[in-house]
């Protein structure tokens, strides 16, 4: 769990980082952020899956 919290905490800092500098938009930091749940496979791992699956269907069309 230690691990796994690390690596989620490290997206959400380098989310923050890449926002401040303007290098990347909020969306964009929201998905970075979010893929830091999938990798870490902490408890919210499954319901980030489901949502980035969903939100790519949608942006797809299928």
């Amino acid at each position: 769990m230690i691990v796994s919290l690390s690596i989620t905490a490290l997206f959400a800092i380098l989310s923050a980082v890449l926002i401040r500098g303007r290098r990347v938009s909020l969306p964009t930091a929201v998905v970075l952020w979010l893929s830091g749940f999938t990798l870490a496979s902490t408890g919210m791992a499954d319901p980030v899956n489901n949502f980035l699956s969903a939100v790519t269907r949608i942006v797809s069309g299928h």
